[in-house]
């Protein structure tokens, strides 16, 4: 019987030396695990098809979409057409066309738990192809003896300049802010550069504006665009995601 409590005791005595030699953390952590959902987002953006009801020389719509790749960043693409008529002093001209951009988006907002909302930065490489029609112009005089209130009529019929194309690449900062389960509104502001701008082998009348790009500036490559988006998220898939907080933290929670 002797025997049988020292070897417990032996035992006893090798299982607490174990468990001291082993360094006390006075602050431990609790690891909190939970699923992101990753999948596609789409929809459209908003000021344009209001724009199109307010202005009648403006016609426009675009689709947004992003797909998330990792936890911070998206690809994502626009496509859209537009159509803006527009009176200058001597001419009034129309141009009519489509557009791509394609690129993505980092998110730079820390979302709390379930949240997923987003503070972006990011870029796009954009194409556009489209036509513009002199629809009429006048002639400038210097001269205002006959024409004292306007310039010499020139001509009222419509010649098509068809076959144009541009190339530029935006800077993008924006926003997207979950309203409802998966329903999500968002604001973008566009700075883009013009790398290429076509006319398509006919040199008489030159790119005033392209859609998605805007006006066209003379000396300059710079323009500026927004847009105003409602878009629906549709979850493909769920990752794990492992935070950890300290003891304090989760206190602090409660």
């Amino acid at each position: 019987m002797l025997r049988y409590f020292t070897s417990i005791f032996i035992f006893l005595s090798v299982i607490s030396s174990i468990a001291q030699s082993k360094p006390i953390d006075t602050k431990p952590k609790d690891t909190v695990v939970y699923k992101q959902a990753y999948g596609i987002r789409a929809g459209i953006d908003l000021s344009r098809p209001i724009i199109s009801a307010l202005d009648d020389n403006y016609k426009g719509f675009e689709i947004v979409a992003d797909y998330r790749l990792t936890q911070k960043l998206y690809i994502a693409a626009e496509l859209g057409t537009e159509d803006k008529t527009k009176q200058e002093d001597l001419y009034n001209f129309t141009t009519t066309g489509s557009y791509i951009k394609v690129g993505i988006d980092n998110n730079t907002y820390a979302n709390w738990y379930g949240e997923q909302n987003s503070i972006h930065m990011g870029g796009r490489l954009a194409f556009s192809s489209f036509s513009q029609t002199l629809n009429n112009y006048q002639y400038y005089d210097s001269n205002r003896y006959w024409n004292p209130d306007s310039f010499s009529d020139g001509s009222n019929v419509a010649e098509e300049f068809s076959g144009r194309t541009a190339v530029w690449v935006e800077a993008v900062f924006g926003t997207k802010v979950e309203l409802f389960a998966n329903i999500f509104m968002g604001a973008s502001i566009r700075l883009g550069f013009l790398v290429s701008n076509s006319d398509g082998g006919d040199d008489r009348f030159p790119n005033l504006w392209i859609p998605g790009f805007n006006k066209v500036t003379d000396g300059s490559n710079f323009g500026v665009g927004y847009n105003y988006s409602i878009s629906y998220f549709l979850p493909l898939y769920k990752k794990n995601k492992k935070t950890e907080k300290k003891i304090e933290e989760l206190e602090k929670e409660q």
